[in-house]
């Protein structure tokens, strides 16, 4: 604590701001060297520059603002004639101090200038400054002036002679903002109080002590009483607050010792989650039982718990590890995941981001942020330091740390990324390392070939750019490795990461067996190969307008009335969709949301769960109509039902037209010959009315990608039916002809993985079509004239967050594009529309983006919200935005706790109780889980966090990426308690399962019915009737649980229906493990067999590379030589046509003639790949054994070349067929031939499948190769494998099913 006074130097203020909403103090403040004051310790630590005492001491003068809004109470009291007041604020406000140069604040270029340039935003009040230079970050504070970050309660002493009536009209505006001023309980200022908790568990020399204490006994030997994971977890409790290291004794810290290490973790934990202010911290020993304690479940195999920090300006906070997607770095270093440390810097507490900075106010600020990069975060006996951030957290300001070992330091672990010293561009450097840590699943045991293939380029413009391709075989094996089993073929495109390379991968069928083509395009650097990574996948998602699209296409000619229209409708049919079912189901399986939740909710409301007024699915419902109410408000979030939002990608076949410049001679006459000049796509999405069915859309267009600026950011394009192009789902197809290609014309896009939005709406069709595009040619990059360092990327870091204008910019746009005459077309909106395009490109050009004083608005639409702005500077805007935002009402959000839950299922069976009780204990786990989640990222309810539909956050992320993040999170915690209820089930059939789903929904229905029935009791307070409890999220028993398997109690509530009486579940349900044939059983012995393993080889034109082995492409540009085609036997022979002017390879296998080759097959996959019929495989010096089903003799089929291996733990299909002989692939097979896709005159697509025998729609292959003398033992094997398939597998069974279900 320090005392100031006020001083003849500078006066002391204390101003309430009205215009600002906030209290402005200023005051002097005397700053004395420490060596000189009485009773301090005559030695400084790191004091090496301040040798000669009181050679820095000063008279600062300083000032905080502190807002109104974060203030709820102020307290009074009188104490020897003085009026006190005593303002306690939950986060430390904004230090400045003011400069004691003025004129070196004058900029002789500056037209403007005021007083407030002469302040100084502080980070830190020290008497030496110097001695930050090179102290890591900690909480702990060596010997502060004054703690901005932990002195958060503020002592203001008046003179009642001097203020006069001043005092009452201050409280009484503070009551007028709703701000208590209220009588304060008498209490004493201790100054000198110095916290013991730091002494008491850093670590201390070793010395003599004849002291009996357990603690000085544990010090007398330099031991550091507290495990890492309990010193972590204490940091969380003192940094989040709920524990102050003033009151934490020497008591505490020994009852903290003698506990064993996971229950004193678990306290600990359980403190921070509930983020409550405990002024006696031996309270927490008196909590007995630590309920809900998830550390004994298994996490997903793909996550890992994961630490964190946020620095900010006065503080470093700690959370709680929560569960996260791994990364390539964090997978390869699994065993010492504790030793990472995820970092965020934010401003302070609702304070949101670190914004840009033009001046100077804010260099302590990136100050501090360089020195922690540069020097580190201490937390106990662990020393973090930087490590390196990946791109998507370089836009969020964060980064990865790491706590060294004597053997591994982040550098080496920097070393093992990759090749990057060709890279001379410090951002393009952090922007390839950072590939390493995209959020990613590892699909393992998969050995791939890679080929590569070329760019297409045309007039600089690469139209393939981040695009390859992927076998059909391929796709499938990784969709069953991602559990996307429920739908009838794999997803058309992958965004993926493999050693260096990055983008997206489509299915095609020029790509054959396990081959993926790579072009030079996503080739970035030479890294280690750690196996295929797969970061998303196509998908359907509802397409929207944001304010940006709505303001280019008003000026583009589309009427206000057309978006007025649209958002009514939207509004009245939300409204309609709480009551009506159909509505419901045609808007959530309409408007799906990028985590596709939507439908999830669509299926429950198909069980019957809205009709029966289910609390959980009706709470859902509404948070999803206040969640689009409030996107509709700030971000004018119009859903668009004739559209999509989807991934893009190339068209492979070369038959899409694409956009070519025409000159004003050739400025067409008509509408039609203007619709022939439109570039084309091709586009074909799921039907969501009709599970399992696409359409084709054709006609005109709008194609566009967020954000868009520029007016020609938006194109109009016509999409059209490609038969060829059918294999293509739920992705929007580009051409790869015309003069440029139609992604750079999208707000400077390309195919590495950029979505694009995809609208058929006529009435959104402009009047003017096609806009002359931008030229999102970056400048060339500043490159070092040495090695990159990593203090050249630290300081980059720093540069960027100092130059991240993109907030800036887009908001300058929008104001103007509002306020001028011309909109978008404005001169000084297609200044900050390239200025817009600067800024992106800063990470690979390392130039920042400067947004000239001219270009800032002077005024503001009312619609942006900007609360800080004086009036003057508000407008009510009379255009389409303005008409928009006043149609909208906010809607709260209140979730359905006293309506009745399901008797359906709670009738559906007789349960027992330890059932029951298994139940209840693993939502005790589920719900400590959930409420952790909710706390770390301040989200008020557990239908927001099951949903993704988030009202609010801690704004440590975007809207658009906590959307996502958000999504990653939830999935894990789902699929981490699914698997334990698995486990207490008994197995994840049906009949073990449906009765232990029911005992959740039986279990959370008992404890929603007790609170509800406390709340509705009563008692006096004040001497008036109220609630004993209080009903909402935050006092009410969660109820999300059961809805980890909302199919399950759908089916229960539906058999229940026909069912009559409730089922009996057995008392003891056996704890069954279900164990599956390892297909090693199922074929001959390995030391008959020789059979290629699937340890992530690579297999690529400079031949095998191993997992850890550097991944190096395009070595060779010759173009020519034998590839290895074929991993199993013989040699490739690789020979060259030419198609259009485009290299193709046609590859076959030829055996050695050593041995026969056997291949075992079940029903064979059909993706427009045409094989040999079976009778071709004759003559080869080959056998076929077994009966050939029918269909495969009466059609061509497809083998595809390398396919399931055994040691990857894949069993074959059912009706396996032994067939020997040689396997190749045709890549110049016409796909439109293939008996596979079957257009049809509705637009859509069917896939075309044997239901005459019941086999499945995309079976699963193998391929073995056996000498000849072990036929006999193989066909004895086979009898034994048809009766396990048979047994294990059913008919109805999709193909992806039966496969998993053979492998467990």
């Amino acid at each position: 604590m320090q005392t100031t006074m006020r001083m003849k130097q500078s006066q002391a203020s204390f101003t309430l701001d009205l215009l600002r909403r906030n209290l402005d103090i200023r005051f002097s403040l005397e700053i004395k060297d420490p060596r000189s004051l009485p009773r301090q310790d005559k030695t400084f630590v790191g004091s090496q520059n301040a040798s000669v005492i009181g050679k820095e001491n000063r008279v600062d003068l300083f000032r905080f603002r502190l807002p109104l809004a974060q203030m709820q109470r102020v307290r009074e009291s009188n104490s020897g004639g003085q009026i006190m007041l005593l303002i306690s604020f939950d986060s430390p406000p904004k230090f400045y101090r003011k400069v004691k140069q003025i004129e070196a604040t004058h900029d002789d270029k500056a037209t403007f200038w005021s007083e407030w340039e002469t302040w100084r935003r502080q980070t830190d009040v020290v008497y030496s400054p110097r001695e930050l230079k090179f102290a890591p970050v900690s909480l702990k504070k060596a010997k502060p002036v004054i703690d901005i970050g932990r002195w958060t309660t503020y002592r203001f002493v008046f003179s009642p002679f001097e203020l006069g009536n001043k005092y009452a009209l201050i409280c009484q505006a503070l009551r007028d903002y709703n701000i208590e001023v209220s009588r304060a309980e008498p209490f004493e200022v201790d100054i000198n109080r110095t916290p013991v908790v730091w002494d008491l568990i850093d670590n201390v020399p070793a010395q003599k002590s004849h002291s009996s204490s357990f603690l000085e006994e544990m010090a007398s030997v330099g031991f550091t009483p507290l495990s890492f994971a309990v010193r972590y977890q204490l940091e969380v409790c003192i940094s989040q607050g709920c524990l102050n290291e003033h009151n934490l004794s020497s008591e505490f810290i020994t009852k903290l010792i003698q506990m064993e290490e996971l229950a004193a973790k678990e306290l600990l934990e359980h403190v921070a989650s509930e983020k409550a202010r405990i002024y006696n911290p031996m309270d927490i020993f008196n909590i007995k039982d630590i309920k809900g304690s998830s550390s004994k479940l298994k996490l997903p195999h793909y996550c890992v718990l994961m630490r964190s920090a946020t620095v900010t300006p006065a503080m470093v906070y700690f959370d709680n590890p929560a569960v996260e997607t791994t990364n390539r770095v964090v997978r390869q270093h699994i065993e010492d995941c504790d030793r990472f440390l995820r970092v965020r810097f934010m401003d302070e507490k609702f304070q949101g981001r670190i914004y840009s900075s033009e001046g100077h106010q804010d260099n302590e600020v990136f100050t501090r942020i360089k020195r922690t990069m540069a020097n580190g975060i201490t937390i106990g006996d662990r020393h973090f330091e930087f490590l390196a951030f990946g791109n998507s957290q370089l836009r969020e300001h964060g980064a990865y740390f790491f706590a060294p070992l004597p053997h591994k330091t982040a550098a080496d672990i920097r070393r093992g990324m990759g090749k990057f010293d060709h890279i001379k561009v410090v951002g393009k450097f952090a922007a390839r390392m950072g590939q390493c840590f995209s959020t990613t699943r590892a699909i393992n045991g998969t050995r791939v070939q890679i080929k590569e293939t070329t760019d297409i380029i045309r007039n600089g413009y690469n139209f393939t750019d981040g695009v390859g391709k992927i076998s059909p075989f391929l796709a499938s094996m990784i969709a069953a490795e991602l559990g996307l089993t429920g739908s009838r073929e794999p997803p058309s495109v992958f965004q993926f990461r493999l050693g260096g390379c990055k983008g997206i991968l489509g299915v095609s069928s020029e790509a054959c067996g396990r081959e993926i083509h790579i072009r030079p395009s996503q080739y970035k650097f030479p890294a280690l190969h750690e196996g295929l990574e797969i970061i998303r996948w196509s998908q359907f998602a509802a397409a929207s307008l944001n304010k940006q699209i709505i303001l280019i296409l008003s000026d583009l000619g589309v009427p206000d009335q057309v978006f007025v229209s649209k958002q009514q409708d939207m509004l009245s049919n939300l409204q309609l969709a709480m009551t009506d079912e159909s509505q419901a189901l045609l808007m959530l399986q309409r408007y799906i949301d990028p985590n596709q939740r939507t439908l999830a909710i669509a299926g429950m409301v198909l069980d019957g769960f809205q009709r029966v007024k289910e609390p959980f699915v009706v709470s859902l419902l509404h948070l999803w109509r206040c969640w689009s109410i409030k996107y509709l408000k700030e971000k004018a979030k119009v859903l668009i039902d004739q559209g999509a939002f989807l991934l893009g990608c190339v068209d492979e076949t070369a038959t899409l037209k694409g956009h070519f410049e025409k000159t004003l001679d050739e400025e067409p006459a008509t509408d039609e010959e203007k619709l022939k000049l439109l570039p084309e796509i091709f586009i074909q999405v799921s039907d969501q009315t009709k599970n399992g069915s696409y359409i084709v859309i054709e006609g005109i267009c709008l194609l566009a990608r967020n954000p868009s600026l520029h007016p020609g950011d938006i194109r109009v394009v016509r999409a059209v039916n490609v038969p060829a192009l059918h294999y293509m789902k739920d992705v929007v197809v580009l051409p790869q002809t015309g003069d440029r290609d139609l992604a750079s014309m999208c707000s400077g896009g390309d195919l590495d993985g950029d979505d694009y939005f995809v609208m058929w709406d006529k009435d959104l069709t402009p009047t003017e079509w096609n806009h002359q595009p931008m030229d999102y040619t970056p400048s060339a990059p500043l490159e070092a004239d040495h090695d990159i360092t990593v203090d050249d990327i630290t300081s980059f870091f720093v540069t960027y967050m100092k130059n991240d204008n993109l907030g800036k910019i887009a908001t300058a746009h929008l104001a103007l594009a509002d306020f001028t005459e011309m909109g978008v077309k404005d001169e000084k909106c297609l200044q900050l529309a390239d200025l817009h395009s600067k800024a992106v490109d800063f990470c690979k050009t390392s130039e920042p983006a400067c947004m000239t004083k001219d270009l800032k608005p002077r005024k503001y639409p009312h619609f942006m919200e900007n609360k800080g702005k004086a009036k003057e500077q508000i407008y009510q805007s009379e255009r389409v935005l303005g008409q928009l935002y006043d149609q909208v009402e906010r809607v709260d959000f209140a979730p359905v706790f006293d309506a009745a839950f399901d008797e359906r299922i709670l009738n559906a069976y007789q349960l027992n109780e330890k059932t029951l009780q298994d139940a209840l204990d693993l939502k005790e786990q589920y719900d400590a889980a959930m409420r952790r989640i909710m706390a770390q990222h301040e989200i008020n309810s557990e239908f927001e966090v099951w949903s993704t539909f988030v009202l609010h956050h801690a704004m440590l992320s975007r809207d658009y990426k906590f959307h996502e993040e958000l999504g990653q999170i939830s999935f894990a915690l789902r699929d981490q308690f699914r698997n334990a209820c698995y486990e207490k089930a008994g197995g994840k059939d049906f009949e073990r399962l449906a009765p232990f789903v029911a005992a959740m929904y039986q279990g959370t229905q008992q404890q929603i019915g007790r609170a509800v029935a406390e709340c509705k009791e009563t008692k006096m307070v004040g001497g008036r009737e109220v609630p004993a409890k209080e009903m909402n999220a935050k006092t009410m028993p969660l109820m999300s649980f059961p809805w980890l398997f909302p199919k399950v109690l759908g089916k229960i509530a539906k058999e229940q229906v026909h069912r009559g009486e409730p089922k009996v579940a057995s008392a003891g349900m056996p704890e069954l493990e279900v164990q599956p044939t390892p297909f090693a059983a199922l074929v001959p012995s390995s030391r008959h067999t020789r059979v290629a393993t699937g340890e992530d080889l690579l297999e690529t034109k400079q031949g095998i590379t191993n997992r850890g082995d550097i991944l190096e492409l395009f070595q060779d540009d010759s173009g020519s030589g034998n590839d290895p085609t074929d991993l199993l036997t013989g040699k490739a022979l690789t020979s060259h046509s030419t198609r259009d002017g485009e290299q193709t390879e046609q590859t076959s296998s030829q055996g050695d003639g050593s041995h026969d080759e056997v291949a075992l097959y079940g029903d064979l996959i059909d993706f427009g790949e045409v094989l040999r019929k079976p009778d071709e495989l004759k003559g080869h010096g080959s056998t076929v054994f077994g009966e050939m089903p029918s269909e495969v003799r009466e059609r061509p089929v497809c083998a595809l070349e390398d396919l399931i291996d055994l040691t990857d733990g894949y069993d074959a299909s059912p009706r396996g067929v032994l067939i020997v002989g040689d396997n190749s692939c045709d890549s110049n097979s016409d796909s439109s031939d293939s008996p596979s896709l079957t257009p049809t005159q509705s637009g859509q697509t069917e896939t075309s499948h044997d239901d005459e025998h019941g086999g499945p729609e995309t079976p699963a292959l193998t391929d073995l190769v056996i000498g000849s003398d072990e036929i006999d033992e193989v066909e004895e094997d086979l009898d034994e494998v048809e009766e396990i398939m048979l047994d294990e597998v059913g008919n109805d069974d999709s193909p992806l099913e039966a496969l998993m279900k053979m492998v467990g």
